[in-house]
């Protein structure tokens, strides 16, 4: 596995090979980045990925210094998965200036949900990926870019911009990798301490619950929506969570669902100091 930090050295790598199959991660990689990774070398393509703490998508408060980083484990992960080049850059070499162009992405779909609970975060995501398609697709004749589900908004937004800007890249979405217990792997589940760990499979409940609530509501669904988030909500923060939203959206766009639409139920809450999310097609 090539390791490359700057652009330049990348590109240098990339150059006399193939068609790249691109994994974007911010590290500390669990079981599910290594499922993107390896469907990433199914693809047929030149697997690479990235590990990059990207700034611009924390807010103030949040975690960007504590975020774990466990570099010498997550490159024998990815090694051992199938990458052949990995892009870890430095801050210094993404950002050697200040990043004062960003990508605006459509408020339609990044000012709700996650957007109205963490604002400027698809601003902050999409100028990430967008430095680093351009990093790595750069004399390329497309290619592929894995991303999870479990990040279902992201993958939207992310998919729009592409769209958008008409980018040679297809955007391969890969099912959320879950605990045997149903608990949506994620980075920050290592924050959870034991009793929040077992706690913390009750979001995929309710999820689950709400869906299947949506799905017996049938036509009277738009009627009905708000109460039975509103009851989910209250199921989750009776056990201690407290909840950002948990909703119901058509898969489509992510806005209010009409009678016939396919959807989603996703959400969001804190279950002592830790913020997940998880989501479910129904």
């Amino acid at each position: 596995m090539h390791i490359v930090h700057s652009i330049s050295d990348l590109r240098a790598v990339l150059g006399p090979l193939g068609r790249p199959a691109f994994v974007p991660t911010m590290g500390n990689l669990h079981d599910g980045h290594i499922a993107l990774m390896r469907r990433a070398v199914q693809l047929g393509e030149v697997p690479v990925a990235s590990i990059f703490v990207n700034r611009l998508q924390f807010l103030p408060h949040e975690d960007f210094d504590s975020y774990p980083r466990t570099w010498d484990a997550d490159c024998e992960r990815l090694a051992a998965a199938g990458c052949q080049v990995l892009f870890a850059p430095r801050e210094h070499d993404l950002y050697p200036e200040p990043q004062t162009f960003t990508v605006q992405p459509d408020p339609q779909l990044a000012n709700l949900l996650e957007g109205e609970f963490r604002p400027g975060f698809f601003t902050g995501v999409c100028t990430v990926v967008m430095k680093l398609f351009s990093a790595v697709f750069a004399g390329k004749a497309g290619g592929a870019a894995v991303f999870g589900q479990k990040d279902y908004q992201q993958l939207m937004v992310v998919r729009r911009m592409v769209q958008q800007f008409a980018l040679p890249i297809d955007i391969v979405a890969n099912p959320t990798e879950r605990a045997p217990d149903g608990l949506a792997l994620s980075s920050r589940n290592g924050y959870l301490s034991a009793p929040e760990r077992t706690e913390a499979v009750e979001l995929s409940k309710v999820l689950r619950s709400l869906g299947e609530a949506a799905k017996a509501a049938g036509d009277a669904l738009p009627a009905q929506r708000e109460a039975l988030e509103q009851a989910a909500r209250a199921q989750l923060n009776a056990r201690g969570w407290q909840t950002d939203y948990l909703s119901v959206r058509r898969r489509s766009d992510l806005l209010a669902p009409q009678p016939g639409d396919a959807l989603v139920v996703l959400g969001a809450a804190r279950l002592g100091a830790t913020r997940l999310i998880d989501n479910l097609e129904i």
